[in-house]
């Protein structure tokens, strides 16, 4: 059969789109620049191959196809990772410069093992296509093997440029080119995907968010100068500083060209001081006043990057910080003592969230996501103000994006202690799980993440099992990508504390995902894995499943080689997995469990020393027995 199966000539012409799409990423510099170059460029070398299938209509068998899917998935995830680098912080990424090179070798082994599975020297295309093909196999195998060496003349300028109140201006001007943000557009930029960053970022934001402000300050700060200074000397730029500092363009408002007290952005992007662009839209105006793009809504989002950016400018040239009146300390929702949570602002979002069109429902969900993460006050403030129901019920919003927002706003709500119960009690743990099992990957980790945080709680361990959650978790864990696959892991331990949740880990099937994490010492989940075995084998039907599925041997490697608190998980798992069943034991036995055992007993932890002797006097015990029943 040749390529006349509509889906094979699609997964051909997805192939070389993708590999047309991935080649306009060949011109990016910067300390990234090299390494993405040379992934788009062996990437690029595949487009002949796959266009020739198709212009000769190569007759391909179904087990030849599925190789090419899994390059299909290994492009696509390419394409993701190029378009996240490209459009994403650069100060983010280098400050997270060893993930990102992770990702790229990622990538470059991803898509080794794809051309590993395709049979290209059974395919009939030429000669001189075949030898290219076998040619760039050979150089992502060669790539996967090689670790890219760590940039010290940058990582010495980024140390330099953090730790120094005014930093030399030639290492500026070195980062400055390294990270493509030389001029006050870039910067304005790089602003705005900061901003973009923080909306959806996971995790604690205030040292990152620090650290990414102040250096983009210093920036600013030089860019600035260097613009504005006719004469290059440094000597020059620090008397300027010191004596008349200019206001950054960027810092501004583009209608009253004053310094901006509390910058916000409009839909269209740009930001402005929030009583001059207020004043525009109250005199009906629907367009963006620098852009005239027609305004999508009405909605104003604070830009908090920008504006700790000025209070860093104001405070380091000596000029009194602006004061703004409307998000300064207010009376507290329902008491009356003070918060930093600008209420009226927190109004407006819930107005939106309850009435507004799905932008708008988006872009505040979006808000109070970050206004949650934030700090205490603004959770406390947000939860008060009748926001929880409001976001549980978008928990169920057709747009994806939404979703995501939402449920990750009840997530970070959901750190204060006072709010689990108001979440539970407006019903989210059915939606929730809902989200878990349907949503985007983002929408379902962050969802496994608010599970946990809810389950801290007893009570709520019965509801969240009784909803359905393990086994949407055990999906998550199998399919996540590894921050997924933790977030499903310590949910899944938590709720596991209850007993009846035990069985329905092990009659959902977790035994089997969970060796086969400890299997993969590569990837990450180890720890976690055998916590959790740890936690099921108390239980009968666990103990069962763990047997049955030939563990024993695996953890008798890891008590021999794995980290102390390992050594006594696995200990504790063999320990029940053996108490009571001479056949266990004599698995065990013969795999060497006594040299490895007798060793834990010397250099373990006091509960790894404790099960390890008991063990050995098992094993010892069976050893007695064997030997008397010998004739």
């Amino acid at each position: 059969m040749g390529l006349t199966n509509c889906s094979h000539e699609e997964l051909m012409s997805r192939l070389v789109d993708s590999v047309k799409e991935i080649s306009g990423f060949s011109s990016s510099r910067g300390f990234i620049g090299k390494i993405q170059g040379d992934l788009v460029r062996r990437i690029t070398l595949l487009s002949p191959f796959f266009e020739e299938l198709i212009d000769v209509n190569v007759e391909l068998k179904e087990d030849q196809i599925a190789g090419f899917e899994v390059m299909r998935i290994a492009l696509d995830s390419s394409l993701e990772l190029f378009r996240s680098v490209n459009g994403g912080s650069k100060l983010f990424q280098i400050f997270d410069r060893d993930s990102l090179v992770q990702k790229f070798h990622d990538m470059t082994v991803e898509i080794e093992a794809a051309l590993s599975q395709i049979p290209y020297d059974k395919i009939e295309v030429s000669e001189e296509v075949r030898e290219q093909v076998q040619l760039l196999h050979f150089q992502f195998k060669r790539a996967k093997e090689r670790r890219e060496e760590s940039d010290l003349q940058l990582s010495h300028d980024l140390a330099m440029a953090e730790d120094v109140m005014d930093p030399d201006p030639n290492i500026l001007k070195r980062l400055t080119q390294e990270l493509q943000l030389s001029t006050i557009d870039e910067l304005k930029k790089e602003s705005h995907a900061i901003h973009e960053y923080f909306l959806s970022y996971d995790g604690d934001p205030d040292d990152c968010f620090e650290r990414m402000s102040s250096l983009l300050k210093k920036l600013v700060d030089f860019v600035t100068m260097e613009s504005s200074d006719p004469d290059p000397s440094t000597g020059n730029r620090i008397i300027s500083r010191h004596h008349s500092p200019v206001i950054p363009e960027y810092f501004r408002c583009p209608i009253s060209l004053e310094l901006m007290k509390d910058p916000v952005i409009v839909s269209t992007g740009q930001t402005y001081e929030r009583s001059s662009i207020q004043k525009w839209l109250d005199a009906g105006h629907k367009t963006c006043p620098k852009s005239q793009e027609t305004l999508l809504h009405a909605g104003l989002t604070p830009n908090y990057v920008l504006k700790s950016l000025i209070a860093l400018w104001c405070e380091s040239n000596g000029i009194e910080l602006p004061q703004n009146q409307g998000s300064c300390r207010t009376t507290k929702i329902g008491g009356s003592s003070s918060s930093d949570c600008d209420r009226t602002f927190v109004f407006s979002l819930l107005e939106k969230l309850a009435n507004g069109t799905t932008e708008q429902q988006r872009a505040a969900a979006g808000e109070l996501r970050l206004l949650a993460k934030r700090n205490v006050d603004n959770r406390v403030c947000i939860a008060e103000a009748g926001a929880i129901p409001l976001l549980v019920e978008l928990l169920s919003s057709p747009d994806p994006r939404t979703q995501e927002h939402s449920v990750t706003a009840l997530l970070n709500l959901s750190i204060n202690e006072g709010n689990k119960g108001a979440i539970v009690d407006a019903g989210a743990i059915t939606d929730i799980v809902e989200v878990l099992k349907n949503g985007s990957m983002e929408a379902r980790e962050n969802a496994a993440a608010t599970l946990f945080s809810l389950s801290v709680i007893d009570e709520n361990k019965v509801a969240i099992g009784a909803a359905g959650a393990i086994q949407a978790l055990i999906s998550l864990l199998e399919e996540g990508t590894r921050r997924g696959k933790k977030d499903a892991a310590t949910a899944i331990f938590n709720l596991c504390i209850y007993q009846g949740n035990k069985s329905r880990a092990v009659k959902g099937g977790i035994v089997d995902p969970l060796t086969r994490l400890l299997k993969d010492a590569g990837g990450g989940m180890v720890d976690e894995a055998l916590a959790i075995l740890a936690i099921l084998s108390t239980n009968q039907e666990g103990k069962a499943a763990i047997a049955e599925a030939e563990s024993i041997p695996v953890l008798v490697e890891i008590i021999r080689t794995g980290s102390p608190r390992n050594r006594e998980n696995a200990a504790a798992i063999l320990w029940y997995l053996c108490i009571g069943n001479m056949e266990r034991l004599n698995v065990a036995r013969e795999v060497g469990a006594d040299v490895a055992l007798k060793e834990l007993t010397e250099n373990g932890t006091d509960r790894a020393k404790r099960k390890a002797a008991s063990l050995l006097e098992l094993i010892q015990q069976t050893e007695v027995v064997a030997v008397s029943t010998v004739p």
